[in-house]
């Protein structure tokens, strides 16, 4: 679905409310979003709440990648479906979630990747996975580039449950990659998401 369902928008205008009220969230470049065809959104992974901190004011639905352990609890596993993710087996090279990936994003999907693989240990970007640049060839779509600040620190990778913290998100500019080799997208990617969360941390 290109389309926001009715469990969707009901579910984003509560954790607005949430994200408003908890994190203070502020939430730049939204208009970098392409308003139709299929789109990946690439972002710095900092803690359990990204993909909502991520989704929470776009007027598009997002897809994501799942654990595979979160949908063996059959109702929050039909939740998380609902809400458009699918599952992925961490540490294997599943490449059926690659192939899913690369699908949804060419039926004109837009859909939220993380390439560090996990969250952060210490709120610092870890170095980027090489895989990242196969989904980017792949796709052959616009790469929007999104980087997360505060998350760790309203969920640290430590702690059981969230906690109020400004969060800060930005999407930059679709990234072109036309004609680079796997490793200068992924140096690209590192680059740009680096840079984007030094600017994120320079208007606290």
């Amino acid at each position: 679905m290109t389309q926001r369902s009715l469990l969707w928008k009901v579910l984003q205008a509560g954790c607005r409310i949430v994200t408003t009220l908890m994190f203070d969230l502020k939430v730049y470049g939204r208009d970098n979003l392409p308003s139709t065809g299929g789109v990946l959104l690439v972002a710095n992974h900092q803690s359990y709440l990204d993909p909502i901190l991520v989704a929470v004011h776009l007027k598009r639905p997002v897809s994501f990648l799942a654990k595979s352990e979160l949908f063996e609890n059959r109702y929050f596993g039909w939740l998380i479906r609902s809400l458009h993710a699918f599952p992925v087996r961490q540490g294997e090279g599943d490449v059926g979630a690659v192939r899913e990936t690369i699908r949804r994003v060419q039926e004109g999907h837009v859909l939220n990747i993380y390439p560090e693989g996990s969250r952060s240990d210490d709120g610092e970007m870890a170095p980027l996975m090489s895989g990242i640049a196969l989904i980017v060839k792949r796709a052959e779509a616009p790469i929007v580039p999104v980087a997360i600040e505060g998350a760790f620190g309203a969920w640290p990778r430590q702690r059981k449950i969230f906690r109020a913290h400004p969060v800060r998100i930005m999407y930059g500019p679709p990234l072109h990659v036309n004609g680079l080799k796997g490793r200068e997208i992924v140096d690209l990617l590192d680059k740009t998401l680096r840079q984007m969360i030094a600017e994120l941390r320079s208007k606290r």
